[in-house]
């Protein structure tokens, strides 16, 4: 198999579908018999997942990485920001906490010289064993304040010497200045990486933008390899929550309505996404206790900050609106951040999440917690409570869940116990993707006591594999693939 030279999407800005696409030419190299694996230097996001090593990682690159078909690892994504509140973040440096930054001192200290050449070594490790690297920039790569101390695009591209191509989002507009102002601000070395344009998320006839695509290529020089249609049938997880305010659907009749309590801090919202897809089901996210007291099942899920996010809850009426969906016998169970509200109470002894001190929980579970330092990152395979079928599922999460009287949801690998199990209508764990199991769905949607037809349980592991396959055939149909292989080999 010959040897290609990386290749990099960046964009015009954010949400322009870099991730997507990514994800879909890690499925066609992978189709066409190459090795491929993804790398993102730097990603920001509260969305995060466990590697087999028990490290942490940006979801995006776990879910690039699969439609690759090889494991995740932390040299996909080195460095990992989770903002803890709108001034600050924890830096997450090859899987593991390296402590809370505010965006001044992250962005303005030391040019991070030091995080790039950890950035560096990370690649080099990537690009020795995989064919080829398929790179993802961040945000727009013409912020002209930010370049000297960029480590996630241009100054990772010339590094890697990849081929590059320019993503823009004609659907939000303004496409041709954007694309123009974006290759005009790159100085010339940069500027020679770029190899071509992707118009993305074009709706109608793309005939229409003939003229468009020659006049763009006038202007800067640079071909556009093609357009790609907006599409509504093909789905990949989004990489952050900004997608959250398209899922505010309310109550509906015919399905089982799952209202996940919306918190400010919300991570791993990628839990849900099987729910989603489940056609028993209408999932919307909401703050609104009416909604809340009338869904049949009530999520709470995970947090990035669980103390302030409990406050929040407490004072804008859904935790009373919790307390009463279960007190009205309504299906309420947490994952993570959630599992731990549902308790008695939370203590914050060393500060992780701010101020040491102590609260009051729901008081739903008997469980305390307390917040440590140690972040604790393991994928997982477990029994759920009295079944034989292996599921899987992962933790991250900074603390330790106890009670008095023990009941544990699901028993790990390990012979440890996880979670809580009050009833079937209640119970709390610490395992993202929990519900991608089908056994736990199927059992979850049954305790709400609506007809529940398991002879169509869905099966999100193969469903996923499906949507790479569909991303990569949308991609080849309309972008040219003879001259993105032209450019990337060596």
């Amino acid at each position: 198999m010959k040897q290609l030279r990386p290749v990099m999407f960046v964009g015009t800005a954010s949400d322009v579908g870099k991730s997507v696409i990514t994800a879909g030419f890690c499925r066609i190299f992978k189709q066409d018999g190459y090795h491929p694996a993804p790398f993102k230097a730097q990603n920001m996001s509260l969305n995060s997942y466990a590697t087999p090593d028990g490290l942490e990682i940006g979801r995006a690159q776990a879910v690039q990485a699969e439609a690759a078909g090889v494991p995740c690892h932390t040299d996909m994504n080195p460095v990992l920001l989770k903002p803890t509140n709108d001034k600050s973040s924890q830096l997450v440096l090859h899987g593991k906490p390296a402590g809370n930054q505010t965006a001044w001192e992250y962005f303005m200290q030391d040019d991070k010289r030091q995080l790039f050449e950890e950035v560096k070594a990370a690649f080099n490790r990537l690009a020795a064993q995989y064919n080829p690297v398929v790179m993802e920039g961040a945000g727009s790569i013409s912020e002209l304040n930010l370049r000297q101390r960029d480590i996630t695009n241009m100054r990772i591209a010339l590094h890697a010497g990849a081929a590059v191509y320019l993503i823009a989002d004609i659907d939000r507009g303004g496409v041709f200045g954007s694309v123009y102002g974006t290759i005009a601000l790159l100085p010339p070395e940069e500027k020679a990486l770029i190899k071509g344009i992707i118009i993305n998320k074009f709706r109608g006839d793309a005939r229409l933008f003939e003229d468009g695509r020659r006049q763009l290529e006038a202007i800067t020089g640079v071909p556009v390899t093609g357009v790609l249609p907006y599409f509504h049938d093909i789905h990949i997880e989004e990489e952050d929550s900004v997608a959250l305010s398209l899922k505010q659907k309310r109550q509906t009749h015919g399905r089982i309505n799952i209202a996940v309590v919306l918190l400010r801090h919300m991570s791993n919202f990628t839990d849900f996404n099987v729910l989603e897809k489940d056609d028993r089901v209408n999932i919307f996210y909401t703050d609104n206790p009416a909604e809340i007291t009338e869904a049949d099942i009530v999520i709470i899920p995970g947090s990035k900050n669980t103390l302030a996010d409990l406050v929040a809850i407490k004072n804008n009426g859904t935790a009373r609106a919790i307390t009463e969906a279960y007190k009205r016998d309504k299906v309420v169970i947490g994952i993570c951040g959630g599992y731990q509200m549902m308790g008695a109470s939370i203590a914050d002894p060393y500060g992780v999440e701010g101020e040491p001190g102590s609260m009051p929980g729901l008081g739903i579970l008997p469980v305390s917690t307390v917040l440590t330092r140690e972040k604790i990152t393991r994928q997982r395979r477990f029994t759920h409570r009295q079944q034989l079928a292996v599921c899987e599922g992962y933790e991250i999460h900074m603390g330790i869940t106890e009670s008095d009287n023990p009941s544990p949801l699901n028993t790990l690998d390990d012979g440890q116990p996880d979670g809580y199990f009050l009833h079937d209508k209640c119970w709390g764990t610490y395992l993202h993707g929990i519900l991608d199991n089908t056994a736990v769905l199927d059992e979850l949607l049954l305790a709400c006591g609506k007809e529940v037809n398991t002879a169509q349980s869905f099966d999100y592991k193969a469903f996923r594999s499906a949507q790479y396959d569909k991303l990569a055939a949308h991609i080849r149909q309309h972008l040219d693939m003879d001259a993105v292989y032209k450019a990337i080999r060596l």
